[in-house]
């Protein structure tokens, strides 16, 4: 599981999770201005291409396509090219790789506030309990405890401790 602690300026703390990446990007793009590919994709030249109903192979696709064929010669037609329109300019497709997961930390962090990511139960875990500079400021405990209740009620910690 991947948890996701929030704290807004002047508001109050949340902690939520998502069960993997997959549903991480359905929660961070329900409330996202930008569309879910456009948080993050990766596809290739070629399938961008088919998206649009045309093959390297057909005629008149370099004109129409100018952008997507400068992609496919230069980088390869099945080379993966991602997209991270919080992490890098909009609409860009690279070669560089980015992990979804860092996508769609970035698209939150873009909401403004504090924000702490656990990418596994160990980690949140051990969280609770550590320093840190957002649960050690002033008003941080609240934080602190949003993560901790999240934890209780998946069941990752007892109630009683």
């Amino acid at each position: 599981m991947i948890y996701v602690v929030h704290q807004p300026e002047g508001g109050q703390a949340t902690a939520w999770f998502a069960f993997n990446a997959d549903d991480l990007l359905r929660k961070v793009a329900a409330g996202d201005t930008l569309p879910a590919h456009a948080i993050w994709d990766c596809a290739t030249a070629r399938e961008l291409l088919a998206l649009l109903d045309a093959t390297p192979a057909a005629p008149g696709a370099q004109a129409r396509f100018p952008g997507l064929f400068a992609l496919g010669q230069a980088d390869g037609w099945d080379t993966p090219l991602y997209r991270a329109d919080h992490l890098q300019e909009a609409g860009f497709y690279s070669p560089a790789a980015v992990r979804c997961e860092d996508a769609y930390f970035a698209a939150l962090r873009a909401r403004g506030g504090t924000w702490k990511f656990y990418e596994n139960e160990p980690h949140a875990l051990a969280a609770v309990d550590l320093p840190d500079p957002l649960y050690d400021a002033p008003g941080g405990w609240r934080a602190r405890h949003a993560l901790r209740q999240q934890l209780i009620a998946v069941e990752a910690l007892a109630d009683d401790l």
